[in-house]
């Protein structure tokens, strides 16, 4: 499949090196186009839409914002730190604005699950349903991360 002019600019943007370090495809072979409508539809089948996740994740960041160099307990149930860093970061999707550079750890107590996230991503998920490729630093996997928020 041919990319168009604008969407070619977004692949190269997710390129490691570009926006960021690692990049937001991974070692994902297949098209952009696919990934996200294989999320999408991952996300159908486990009853729940982006905005869900995204809200969610959304949630457990601005709860942790004034924690300084300490994490927070939400509900019992789960341990969220947040590492803020220097500077903003734009979006692969050519989305005006910019997200600060934070990364989001959060243990979910009971399960024992572990996850990690970025402002970006949180941005990607709601207006992309884009939770980069497979293999990338910050891939999730729906399950995982529906089974870690809810």
């Amino acid at each position: 499949m041919k990319l168009d002019p604008f969407e070619q600019k977004i692949i190269d943007k997710m390129q490691p090196g570009v926006l960021s370090l690692s990049g937001f495809l991974g070692k994902d072979n297949r098209h952009l186009h696919e990934i996200i409508e294989d999320d999408f539809n991952k996300l159908k089948s486990l009853n729940k839409t982006q905005e869900d996740i995204a809200d969610r994740l959304s949630f457990f960041t601005d709860k942790s914002k004034d924690m300084i160099e300490d994490y927070i307990i939400i509900d019992d149930k789960y341990q969220v730190f947040q590492e803020v860093y220097r500077g903003l970061v734009l979006c692969p999707f050519n989305h005006k604005g910019t997200f600060k550079k934070a990364i989001i750890k959060l243990i979910n107590i009971e399960k024992n699950i572990e996850i990690q996230w970025t402002p970006l991503n949180i941005h990607m998920i709601k207006e992309h349903c884009f939770f980069e490729g497979k293999g990338s630093h910050y891939r999730f996997e729906p399950e995982i991360i529906i089974n870690a928020i809810f």
